[in-house]
């Protein structure tokens, strides 16, 4: 016993982190109904700013904690509150979930851009000392921290039980209306429910700091692991959850003593949060709390006419053809925007036309750039046969993914795909069979005949060639009855049901094209410099894509045009920082997604749709009143 109680205490040390996050976690959707995925961006605030003040204005520390908590976490769920209040209720899951991720990408390059890219040690603020315990030395702030993390998740329990605004809490979420009959303002309620969790949040994330560093993805992506005590506690149940983020933390700790000499295993502790996440939402979907339904898609796509197509696609074939030559240094950004088309094309398919939201697409693309690796410079395969069979292999991987799409849907669904990202991130990115050791695979560009290696020019029509055969078929299959029941089943599956059509089969078939795209973009993206890293496939990398999408367009294929141009080309000619580019997509899309199911929109659309109506109704009356007009002046 012994051996395993230091594992143990560093066990409960850590998951009294993940325990105290999640609790936040779980009282703002529980509140407002809107999942946080800027929950672990709101705890690296938190820590930031606790340093900031302590260590460079050099205010005392319990001084600091306070401005924090008091101040900082405060204004941070003013903000939240006033963004999930403009969604509502009833806004679309895939809004709540961009205008979330569009929090964390401002609050991630914010933080970037003011305090640098590179970790900081993080001082210890807490007392250092040490006492002994069944013979193992037990830090003293390893004690105050499952301490407090106790007291809050008991002070939390008693104001929720026993006090006005914590009943008004939990009932406000079902029943706003009501809440407010009885006296108590709804808004209020949520805003004293979103300070709370913000302070938990930015609590967690000075707490960990000294373990971990200052460094806003490590502390965002640490935080972001109380989403598996949260789906223990089936994001309701502040109980469940804080002794799921204990048994996490502990589980954890204890896999870093039996993986110690499994190399294969190393990145099976850090993942044990995500596969607990994953395992839950897959396996008990009927005990999660309801989520609001969403509204369906407001507008439709507005059909050009004949001639405003032809003009458009012969004029579109013309620059693509000049595209290259004028380019000049900067065509490796275009090769990369035609890459990117693909990437958004598939994607798109899966948000804009089957309503699912996918935050695991690097996924699929690091599965087809490695395949490519092994396939081309591995085993010699020609190049055009190595793409696809690279999209074929990537097409039982999104059989996988649809798996939870079949049991689940909404904000739910995106959380899957996520922790589904992160586990294979952790595991399989470091393995042999994807990027191995070294991080990176090598690949070349295609051997055209007469040509040897595919110049820039010449691999730019390459790039090109592909991406019009995949929109081709893409609009073919969005024509098809597949195309019809996938619409359907964004809208209204019970529908497809009763008319005899499978919705699991179309999901699958779906999550299924959508990788096989995605995989070919991979490949497409390492023929631009000859080689795939794991660095830009990271987790996150999935939830900027989603951003730039809901930017881009509302259709697969203005999705594609408009993704590749903001993501790819842009930056090349705009010259601003990354940091710069992901507050900008954050912040946009914060907008778009907020607007896109704002009162507003919809009464907009309405009223074109009602527009339209009478205009349609009114036609026979308007000719029957031209004819009486042509007889009366014969």
């Amino acid at each position: 016993m012994t051996d395993y109680l230091p594992f143990i205490i560093t066990g409960l040390t850590s998951g009294s982190v993940y325990a105290l996050a999640a609790l936040g976690l779980v009282l703002t959707q529980r509140t407002a109904g809107v999942f946080n995925f800027a929950h672990g961006a709101v705890a690296a605030v938190g820590a930031f700013a606790f340093y900031g003040l302590w260590e460079g204005a050099g205010i005392p520390y319990p001084v600091a904690l306070a401005i924090v908590l008091a101040i900082v976490a405060p204004l941070v769920g003013y903000v939240l509150e006033a963004v999930s209040r403009s969604l509502g209720g009833g806004s679309r899951p895939v809004m709540q979930v961009v205008a979330t991720v569009g929090i964390l990408l401002v609050i991630q390059g914010s933080l970037t851009l003011t305090t640098g890219a590179l970790t900081r040690q993080a001082t210890p603020f807490l007392p250092t000392g040490m006492f002994r315990l069944a013979g193992t030395n037990v830090g003293v702030d390893q004690l105050v921290t499952v301490l407090v993390t106790a007291a809050a998740a008991l002070g939390l329990t008693r104001l929720l039980a026993r006090t006005r605004i914590g009943i008004a809490m939990r009932g406000v979420v079902d029943d706003a209306d009501l809440i407010s009959l009885s006296g108590t303002d709804p808004v209020t309620v949520r805003r004293v429910a979103w300070v709370i969790g913000c302070a938990f949040a930015a609590l967690s994330g000075i707490l960990i700091a000294p373990f971990l560093g200052l460094d806003v993805l490590l502390l965002t992506l640490l935080v972001v692991q109380a989403f598996g005590a949260a789906a223990v506690g089936r994001f309701s149940s502040l109980g469940l959850t804080y002794a799921g983020g204990l048994g996490l933390g502990v589980a954890v700790a204890l896999s870093t003593k039996f993986v110690a000499e499994v190399p294969a295993l190393r990145g099976l502790p850090s993942s044990l949060p995500f596969l607990v996440l994953f395992g839950v939402l897959v396996a008990f979907p009927r005990r999660l709390p309801r989520t609001p339904p969403g509204r369906a898609h407001i507008g439709g796509a507005r059909t050009a006419s004949p001639l405003v197509a032809r003009v458009a696609l012969v004029a579109g074939c013309g620059v693509l053809i000049v595209l290259p030559h004028l380019a000049g240094a900067r065509i490796p950004m275009f090769l990369t925007g035609g890459a990117l088309a693909l990437l958004f094309l598939s994607l798109g398919l899966l948000v804009w036309t089957a309503g699912q939201v996918s935050l695991c697409h690097a996924v699929f693309v690091a599965v087809g750039g490695t395949t490519m690796a092994h396939l081309t410079a591995g085993a010699g395969l020609p190049w055009f046969a190595a793409l696809l069979v690279s999209g074929l292999v990537a097409v039982p991987v999104g059989a996988v993914v649809a798996i939870p799409a079949i049991r689940l849907s909404g904000v739910y669904l995106a959380l899957a795909t996520f922790g589904f990202g992160i586990l294979v991130e952790q595991l399989l990115y470091p393995s042999g069979l994807m990027f191995g050791a070294l991080g990176f695979r090598l690949f070349p560009r295609p051997a055209l005949p007469g040509l040897g290696a595919a110049t820039d020019v010449a691999y730019f029509y390459v790039v090109v060639a592909v991406v019009v055969v995949a929109a081709v078929w893409v609009r073919s299959l969005l024509r098809s009855r597949l195309g019809r029941v996938l619409r359907a089943v964004s809208d209204a599956p019970l529908a497809v049901t009763t008319h005899g059509a499978s919705v699991n089969v179309a999901l699958t078939i779906v999550f299924c094209v959508s990788a096989f795209l995605a995989a070919v973009a991979g490949g497409l993206l390492g023929g631009v410099t000859g080689s795939i890293s794991s660095g830009p496939l990271g987790p996150f990398q999935s939830l900027t894509w989603l951003a730039v999408l809901t930017i881009a367009g509302r259709s697969p294929l203005a999705g594609a045009i408009g993704g590749a141009l903001l993501l790819g080309v842009l930056p090349g000619y705009v010259g601003s920082d990354p940091a710069v580019q992901t507050v900008t997509f954050g912040a946009v899309a914060i907008v778009a997604a907020v607007l896109a199911d704002s009162e507003a929109a919809r009464s907009w659309f309405a009223a074109r749709a009602e527009a339209s109506r009478w205009r349609l109704d009114a036609s026979p009356v308007r000719a029957r009143l031209e004819d009486l007009q042509t007889e009366a002046t014969a």
